[in-house]
């Protein structure tokens, strides 16, 4: 039994069919990165981690945070390059470690993914509730809030996520097009900041650059960090990319540096123009814009957070239908859940099943519960992607790597060393909770998976 376990499958090439359809160009996985990566993090975690952890010197957060998530990036443009399959690192782990080490990732990456689509709805209710209060119109909280905070259901979060689960269904070309518009709009709102806030610069605020030393610097890091999730999502387009060896890794570090830009700039014009004290509130970017008067412009900030979020929401479902998918065609979960529509050439059974689940999720449960299992799900995946470099080119040495990562094993050893620090610095009940998921996990393999894996089967075929 414990043989099985440790099967292998063979690494696939890019060139082999697939029912999914080749549309995307380098160009939309940029777009996708940027629509994942900009969000919560640049609309509200700066104003939180400069009044709570770095002050000013946030900036210096924001660029060890980005360097920690590039070489997790870079592992993963390595692999993504490599290795057919639309199941990010639960295919980069069946190939490198086994099938019961594979399905424990991708339980894992399932967590991941279907949490932070959950809060980030969440998040968005709230902004658009915001938006509506600012407008003066007002929605019962018994539909605004979940039964923990005094309501029934949050029914914003739960349409936002059906109307997303809705655009995914209808095809990915068409699901590329939408977060390109939407992404130009957050673009746009960053951009209108930048051009206030220069003119607003006051040194002075400065003046006291680490009022929480260095040790505040580093907390401001491992916080900030979590802004930078989201590339990962690309690693699940190999299949509907076009020429994925090249446009795979234009995408992911594209989308990783230009993100990295634009949360450098945004975090020290923040702190220019306001003192960083009046900062730890949920919209800072907006609220430092009205304590200067710009009430039109704080307005435009708030609707381009929700533009933001919404993206946020977009890829990451995309992301968790095709890990869903992978998993599926290995028969670790029904293989009738991976049918593919011959019409929209997408796999509606699964972006129905995973919509359903994350609007209840986001409509009863309270977003603090839904957040904290994102952190650790996604740090565990980015150490087994960044060891899986390492023991691939162990392994497989003659595996072509149209992308190949420098100074191995140095970088990803980088990258495993920051993300076990992160995940050393969680809390204890967030490792209990995580630990019991992947129990649960466990039990569903032996019950299920073992029994239905194809390539178990396969490889018992006369």
């Amino acid at each position: 039994m414990f043989s099985n376990w440790l099967r292998k499958k063979p690494i696939q090439s890019h060139a082999e069919t697939s029912s999914l359809h080749r549309t995307l160009n380098a160009f939309d996985l940029t777009m996708f990165g940027i629509g994942a990566i900009i969000g919560a993090g640049v609309f509200v975690i700066t104003g939180i981690a400069a009044a709570t952890k770095g002050g000013p010197a946030i900036v210096i957060s924001y660029i060890i945070a980005g360097m920690a998530a590039l070489f997790a990036a870079l592992a993963y443009t390595e692999l993504a390059s490599s290795i057919g399959g639309t199941g990010s690192a639960y295919t980069y782990a069946y190939t490198g470690f086994g099938e019961i080490i594979a399905w424990l990732i991708g339980w894992d990456l399932l967590l991941e993914y279907a949490m932070s689509v959950s809060t980030v709805a969440i998040g968005w209710a709230g902004y658009v509730n915001n938006l509506l209060h600012a407008m003066h119109i007002y929605i019962p909280e018994i539909i605004t809030k979940n039964p923990f905070d005094g309501g029934i259901i949050n029914l914003l979060a739960m349409l936002i996520i059906i109307a997303i689960s809705t655009i995914l269904c209808i095809g990915i070309k068409q699901s590329a097009r939408f977060n390109t518009a939407v992404v130009f709009i957050k673009l746009i709102t960053i951009a209108m900041f930048i051009v206030v806030a220069v003119h607003h610069i006051n040194i002075r605020n400065w003046s006291n650059f680490l009022p929480f030393g260095w040790n505040g610097v580093m907390q401001g890091a491992a916080l900030v960090f979590f802004a930078y999730i989201g590339f990962d999502a690309l690693s699940t387009a190999v299949e509907e990319t076009i020429n994925p060896q090249r446009n795979i890794p234009i995408g992911i570090i594209g989308s990783l540096l230009s993100c990295t830009i634009i949360y450098i700039i945004v975090s020290a014009l923040l702190t220019s123009i306001v003192s960083y004290t009046k900062l730890n509130v949920d919209s800072p970017v907006a609220d430092a814009l009205l304590q200067l008067g710009h009430r039109t412009a704080a307005g435009f900030i708030a609707a381009g957070a929700i533009a933001g979020l919404t993206t946020v929401i977009l890829v990451m479902s995309y992301g968790l239908t095709r890990i869903s998918l992978a998993i599926a065609r290995d028969g670790l979960l029904p293989i009738a859940l991976g049918k593919i529509n011959s019409r929209t050439h997408t796999p509606i059974r699964i972006a129905v099943l995973t919509g359903i689940i994350m609007a209840l999720v986001s409509g009863f449960v309270p977003i603090q519960y839904a957040a904290e299992l994102v952190n650790i799900g996604t740090l565990a995946a980015f150490v087994f992607v960044c060891v899986g470099v390492i023991v691939l080119r162990i392994t497989h040495p003659d595996m072509e790597r149209p992308f190949k990562l420098p100074f191995n094993p140095f970088l990803p050893l980088m990258g495993v060393g920051f993300c076990l620090y992160l995940m050393f610095n969680l809390s204890p009940i967030t490792w209990l909770r995580f630990g019991l998921w992947m129990l649960v996990g466990l039990v569903i393999y032996l019950a299920y998976g073992q029994k239905h894996s194809v390539l178990k089967n396969t490889s018992h075929q006369p």
